[in-house]
């Protein structure tokens, strides 16, 4: 089965700050992505701005505690509570990330790296089988910056996550500003990992912005995309072609009009590399 996820263009997050200006509708932009766990059994004002928004255009919902990597059994009340979220809103891309959060039944609120072994591997897809069949639909799976490695890996993160994808039958959410801080922080290429991705299972990417901590990189989501992670993310669009693309900013959230701008910029570099690519 290929994977089924439509071209968006170019979205935004749904964030708090902004709520007034979704309800009062005229935001333009192509799509936003929601965190689902935010409008999960939420009513009042959230889901209403979630469902004007939704009524203006598509919308993708982008989840953060599902854990598909844990040893615990997934939460079934997690999933159906999901489920009822995504019949409500019809989104047109469901997503979540390549990591695990929890132990015990206890949630640490992080999104820790996985070893790269393929009995992880074979867990994680029987995982997200078990997801997609509980949603009925296809999800993307993200790949997460990181700052440590295991010993016990036995192959790259890319070659990892582009086997869970094809054994799960599942999509990439590619976040381009997490694969060059771990590119930085662990030493390897980023254009490896671009190329290493299969074309047909990439349905979304994210651009978010970075600090540099001195001895590594820190993705923190709290301004500009740099030029370098542009840079990769025109390698993205030469390798993948025009892919629904999401601009992340969830700490220090500017005024709209500056997510705008920075959305509108997304487009801008996808068309140069396209240019790029046919010339």
């Amino acid at each position: 089965m290929s994977l089924e996820v439509p071209h968006l263009g170019q979205g935004i997050g749904l964030r708090p700050r902004h709520y007034a200006r979704f309800l009062d509708g005229g935001v333009r932009v192509d799509w936003v992505e929601a965190i689902s766990e935010n409008f999960i059994r939420a009513g009042g004002r959230p889901l209403a701005v979630l469902e004007a928004a939704r009524r203006d255009r598509p919308v993708a919902l982008h989840g953060v505690s599902l854990s598909i990597g844990s040893v615990d059994p997934l939460s079934g009340d997690y999933l159906k509570s999901l489920r009822a979220l995504v019949d409500r809103i019809e989104p047109a891309i469901v997503s979540d990330h390549l990591c695990w959060g929890s132990h015990g039944g206890r949630y640490l609120h992080d999104l820790l790296p996985l070893p790269y072994t393929e009995e992880a591997a074979r867990h994680v897809a029987a995982r997200v089988r078990q997801v997609q069949d509980a949603l009925g639909r296809q999800i993307l799976l993200e790949n997460v910056s990181s700052y440590l490695t295991y010993r016990e890996s036995t192959m790259s993160e890319w070659e990892f996550l582009a086997g869970i994808a094809e054994a799960a039958d599942c999509g990439v959410l590619l976040d381009v500003n997490n694969i060059y801080v771990s590119a930085k922080n662990h030493g390897f290429e980023p254009i490896d990992y671009l190329e290493g991705i299969p074309r047909g299972r990439v349905g979304q990417i994210h651009l978010a912005g970075h600090r540099d901590r001195g001895g590594y990189l820190f993705d923190t989501h709290d301004g500009r995309v740099c030029d370098e992670v542009w840079a990769l993310y025109r390698a993205a669009v030469r390798r993948f072609g025009q892919v629904s693309t999401l601009i992340e900013w969830d700490e220090g959230v500017p005024e709209l009009e500056v997510l705008l701008g920075e959305s509108l910029k997304a487009g801008r570099e996808e068309r140069r590399a396209l240019r790029e690519q046919a010339a």
